[in-house]
């Protein structure tokens, strides 16, 4: 063929393929889609009277936990981020997401390659191939660069591209949740330990006390002032005030141990100082429940993105009802002996459009399409239960916290009516108006105020760490705008 005619050649080749490529679209209606449209419906933040008042909150810091002003606990959520496994687990899944985002970027674009055979082969002697070929063994090459580049006129690719960059942004906001449950797991463990070694001091005083009880006994037993039952009913609180202190001291090693897988060590390499709880600094907590509780959670971010990644997954399903076209071409050279393969007359290349078009697929594409429908409902149900959870968390915690208040007020009233009483019981003893039973009885009372007020200010610490979680744990979303999946239409 002469050059000048190449052009007018290659236009009528495009024409003519135009032809083939017009009546796929027009037979793509054949592949008729069925209701793709999901059935689960997203609950809004309005609908829960969320933003209804324009209520807020303080802002939670990302790092929450340096605000109770315990340089060790800082160290402690310090190194469990650094080096606990779980948040690692989380880290290596946000990385296999990118990375799968990543591929699906690149499957969109050009491909090109190239191809280099070489064979030794005997040709049929009862084939196409003439003589002397027919029948002889001859060496074939080939070398040559190939391309293609699939045209994404129905936006399958871009729909698959969005979906994994939505999964993508889940896995991150999954590691993010997962970092603010470590570091919440952490301080309400390190608070336990501090709530469990005050509680061994109060029992080591009760111990303390009821062996002096004991003693005072057996005198006024030898006395004649009190009976064997007396006697026996007071050597009776010592195993029981021991069995407090084993008790607390195996919750405090099993606490021990909590920590230190906490922070990825063993519980020996665990270097500890359990400090008195009035060292620890309360957190001023929220009143309500913030307007826009919804963009503090991570893991509802996460389970938006979801239904982000769904939605775009239904789209990407659609498409596949459309012609897959893509623009493919090769230039190299191929030859029957390898001594001609650089020869001029030994070069090829080829251009031009490659179409798919699913027709018959015996409702493959119809059943794929509902599955990822079925996938949109169930990622639209996850969010909503954790939008339910969310509120319900922050809810809980702000009413426990008011109410561990109240609690509090009345049991320091309460203890200090009983250190008041143990003071007038310690005077009458003095001015021998009294006897030390009685004094002994009114320690009893202060040591158990001192008892409950330790788990009520761990009550507080714990909760206030929890509302910390409840509320986000300083993250703040990057939410995707609400999502509406159009149906793809035909271009014709």
């Amino acid at each position: 063929m002469r050059l000048d005619s190449q052009p007018a050649a290659a236009r009528a080749f495009f024409r003519r393929a135009a032809l083939p490529l017009a009546a796929a679209l027009a037979l793509s209606a054949c592949a008729g889609m069925s209701d793709s449209q999901p059935h689960a419906a997203r609950i809004e933040a309005s609908a829960l009277g969320l933003g209804a008042d324009g209520a807020t909150a303080p802002t939670v810091q990302e790092q929450w936990w340096r605000e109770f002003g315990d340089a060790q606990l800082d160290r402690l959520i310090d190194s469990a981020l650094a080096s606990n496994p779980s948040l690692k687990v989380a880290q290596a899944r946000l990385a296999r997401a990118q990375a799968s985002a990543d591929i699906t970027d690149a499957a969109g674009g050009p491909q090109i390659g190239v191809g280099v055979d070489a064979m030794r082969q005997q040709f049929t002697a009862t084939g196409l191939y003439p003589p002397p070929l027919a029948g002889g063994i001859y060496e074939t090459g080939t070398a040559q660069f190939s391309g293609s580049w699939e045209l994404d006129f129905f936006g399958r690719n871009r729909a698959a591209l969005e979906a994994a960059l939505g999964a993508a942004r889940a896995a991150q906001a999954d590691a993010a949740a997962a970092r603010t449950l470590l570091a919440s797991n952490v301080a309400r463990t390190y608070f336990q330990l501090i709530r469990l070694n005050e509680q061994v001091r109060v029992a080591q005083r009760l111990l303390a006390q009821r062996a002096q009880t004991l003693d005072l006994v057996r005198q006024r037993v030898d006395a004649g002032l009190d009976t064997s039952l007396e006697l026996r009913q007071s050597e009776g609180g010592l195993p029981d005030a021991r069995l407090q202190i084993e008790t607390l001291q195996e919750q405090l090693t099993l606490g021990r141990n909590a920590l230190a897988a906490l922070l990825g060590q063993t519980s020996a390499s665990l270097v500890l100082e359990i400090p008195a709880s009035t060292a620890i600094k309360p957190i001023a907590a929220a009143k309500h429940v913030p307007s826009d509780l919804l963009g503090r959670r991570a893991d509802i971010a996460a389970a938006r993105w979801r239904v982000e990644a769904a939605t775009q997954d239904v789209g990407a399903a659609r498409a596949q009802f459309y012609p897959n076209i893509n623009l493919v071409a090769f230039v190299g050279v191929s030859s029957i002996g390898l001594d001609r393969l650089l020869d001029a007359g030994s070069q090829q290349w080829g251009v031009g459009p490659a179409l798919r078009l699913p027709l018959f697929d015996g409702g493959r594409l119809r059943a794929n399409l509902r599955g990822k429908v079925a996938e949109l409902d169930g990622a639209i149900e996850s969010y909503n239960a954790a939008v339910l959870d969310a509120v319900r968390e922050v809810t809980d915690q702000l009413a426990s916290s008011q109410a561990i208040g109240r609690q509090s007020q009345s049991q320091r009233e309460a203890q200090a009516s009983a250190e008041s009483a143990y003071e007038i019981a310690v005077q009458r003893y003095e001015a021998g108006l009294g006897n030390l039973l009685q004094v002994l009885s009114a320690e009893t009372a202060v040591l158990n105020q001192r008892r409950l007020g330790v788990d009520l200010a761990a009550r507080a610490l714990d909760t206030q760490v929890a509302l910390m979680r409840a509320l986000g744990g300083g993250y703040r979303a990057e939410l995707p705008a609400r999502t509406t999946q159009q149906p793809v239409t035909s271009p014709l």
